[in-house]
Parts: C-alpha cells; structure tokens; sequence
C-alpha cells in the first residue's frame, strides 16, 4: 500500500505551520491586523536591493545558461565565489570541491545525516532544538538522542552530554544561533565540545561528526560573534542556508561545506553526492545560486529585528513573563505562566495571540515568539499579553 512512517509525517503537520494556517484563517474572520502571529520564521525584512537587482541581470543571461541544469553538486564557479567568500571571512583554504549547493538549510541537514547514517547510529542535539531534527534522523535509520535543555543560559550541559556519547554516536547536530532560544554558543562552549567530541572520538576508536545548523549565523546583535565551528573541531560539516541572511525563505538556496580536515573527506564527500542523489537534492536552483554568487557578501541589515527583540523582550518582562535574553536569530523562547504549554498557547489564541508551545522543541513549558514581524503588531500586541497575564494572575 504505502509507506506508514511517511503517511504519518504527511497526515499531521508540525504545530508551527497548523498555528500559521490558523492564522490565515482567523485574519479572513476579524482582519489581519487583529491576529498577532508570532508563529512561523518568515523574515519581514525585504530581501537587499542588490538580491533584486543581480535577478534582473541575471534575466538577461541566456535561458539555456540561466534555466538549465548545473552540475549535481552546483555550479563550480558558484561554489568557488562561496568557498573565496568563507575564506576571507573565517581564514579557510576552501575551494568548490569543499561545496555541495542545496535546496536551503533543510536539505543540507537531511542530505548530510543520510550521508553519515548507517544501521544502529545514533544521533545527539540538544533542547531547545528545531523539531524536523528527529524527522530526518528517523528516516535516515538513526536515533535520536536529547540532551535536556539548561534553562538558565541554553548552553550546553556537558556531564549530560558526556553520558549520551557512546560507540554507536555518529554525529552531533548543534544550531547557533539557536531556533527557537535565540542562544549564541560561546567559544568557550565552542571549544569544551571540541575537546570533548575529541576526547570520545579517540576513546571508543570511532569519528563523530559535528552538523553545524547555521541558517542565523548573520542575524546576532550586541556585537556577539558567532565562532566558525570547523576551526575548532575537524569533523565538522556545516549547513548552511540564505533564508534568513538575505531574507529568501521561499527560494530555498543554501549549501553543505566538507572540509579537507574531515576523517576521510573524499568518501564523505562522495555520500554526501550520493546522498543528494538518493534524496532528489540534485541540481538546486540555478537562478538563485548564480544571484546568492552575487551577493555573496552583502550585509544582513538586522537593526529591525535588533527593534524587534528589545521592544519585545522589556514589554513581557515588564508585565511579569520569564525568557532569556536573545543573542541572534528571531525568537523569544519565554517560559509559560502554567506548566502546560500547549494549554498556554491555546489560551493565548482566545486573543488572537499565536505562540507556538515548546513541547516540539524538546522543552516543556515554554513558547517560541517569532518576532520577525512588522514592529505595529508587536506594539498591537501588548495589551493582549497584558490581558493573558492578568487572567493567570488573577487564577492563582
């Protein structure tokens, strides 16, 4: 008939797109500015103006240049302009063999664990952390392992750690900056896993790769820096997506970096190939991997989100809710007035607020607040957070 682990991921969507549909639905009932929808990652900063014009040069090109197949892995003159762009920025050596282009950030991640996985593998992240991560483990073979979230700070709890890491761990999956926590992992942090994944790597005779989740690592604020993880620990493979950089969700253009330092990089290079082609990842968009070439190193403007973010974050902690301040990316992860979450989130839908609940994301109790949103329904939104507060408040 079909296949019942797929039937299950298409007959129920994740909580963040049904509270979005939710939301498209209630704006057509009450207007849209009525419903505060904090729910979904869609940058609300325009994409740069260079992005719109290299598309209107690129028009220009010959269709059969501009619409037709580039190599598998991508265009080797894109991949050389990215891997010269990383290197002026992080102090690399790498060349357009280090880069497999992607159709973004998701298709790295699932081609890359596809590329690693064999029968019994196990996989590591830890909570808060984006909920497809079990998606495409599962499907890969593997299991996915957790390690609970350190609601004080959300970085890492090493002695956690230290105890999942076993024969059978084949990779670590780590995202900063953090969706939905909005953390930055410290190079302290950085390098103790560095040290750590070393340490174990050499104690049970194996290779553990690192997958660094990077489609935020532009948005950070307060002049934090976000280390480059491959200087740190050989093994890494970075995955990379322009979705939030220059604001092209809806494009889906990223890449996968393998460095030459990887335990056996050719063969790993090789399965990441092969693992694009057992997926249908081949060949991603030719148009936007010649614009992205382009503006390759076009700033992110983040001064509206950097808005967005105090504005948000003084009003809740004012009125009495609990969330650590954000370094990077654009979410508020605030610790719920009850334990239960998803009770929480839907008693913030009776005010046309939507909040995702963090049970998703490996954390109980807590919401992710997108605030990628026009700074009016932010300030819209005040008085019905007031309200929501007021209610618990007034239960207790």
């Amino acid at each position: 008939m079909f296949n019942e682990q797929m039937y299950g991921y298409g007959s129920k969507s994740s909580v963040i797109r049904e509270l979005f549909a939710y939301g498209l639905e209630r704006k057509k009932i009450v207007g849209e500015d009525k419903v505060y929808d904090f729910s979904i990652g869609n940058p609300s900063i325009p994409a740069p103006k260079e992005v719109k014009q290299a598309i209107l040069e690129l028009l220009e090109e010959p269709a059969e240049v501009l619409h037709g197949y580039s190599p598998a892995a991508g265009d080797p003159e894109v991949r050389q302009t990215l891997a010269d762009s990383v290197n002026r920025r992080f102090g690399t050596h790498y060349t357009a063999d280090n880069f497999y282009m992607t159709v973004g950030a998701a298709a790295s991640l699932s081609i890359s664990i596809k590329a690693l996985t064999n029968p019994g593998d196990e996989f590591i992240t830890f909570a808060p952390f984006f909920p497809e991560y079990e998606v495409w483990v599962a499907t890969a073979g593997a299991e996915l392992a957790v390690v609970p979230a350190d609601t004080k700070n959300f970085q890492i709890d090493f002695d956690a750690l230290e105890k999942l890491i076993g024969p059978k761990t084949k990779g670590i999956i780590i995202n900063s900056p953090n969706n939905p926590s909005g953390t930055v992992y410290s190079e302290e942090t950085v390098r103790r896993l560095a040290e750590l994944l070393e340490q174990k790597g050499k104690e049970y005779g194996i290779s553990i790769y690192l997958l660094s989740d990077e489609p935020y690592r532009e948005i950070v604020y307060d002049g934090v820096t976000v280390p480059f993880v491959p200087n740190y620990y050989k093994n890494t493979l970075v995955c990379y997506s322009y979705s939030k950089s220059l604001s092209l969700p809806g494009e889906r253009i990223g890449y996968i970096i393998v460095p030459d330092e990887v335990d056996d990089a050719g063969r790993v290079k090789a399965a990441v190939a092969g693992a694009g082609r057992a997926l249908g990842y081949v060949c991603a968009p030719v148009l936007f991997q010649k614009a992205i070439a382009r503006c390759v190193d076009v700033p992110s403007d983040v001064s509206a989100y950097r808005r967005n973010r105090d504005l948000l974050y003084k009003g809740l902690t004012e009125l009495g809710y609990e969330c650590a301040r954000p370094q990077g990316a654009f979410y508020l992860f605030v610790k719920a007035p009850e334990p239960d979450a998803g009770a929480f989130s839907e008693h913030a839908k009776k005010h046309d607020v939507l909040v995702v609940p963090g049970d998703s994301f490996g954390c109980e109790g807590y919401v992710r607040i997108s605030y990628c949103v026009s700074e009016k329904t932010i300030r819209d939104a005040m008085p019905a957070f007031a309200r929501i507060m007021e209610e618990y408040q007034e239960e207790r």
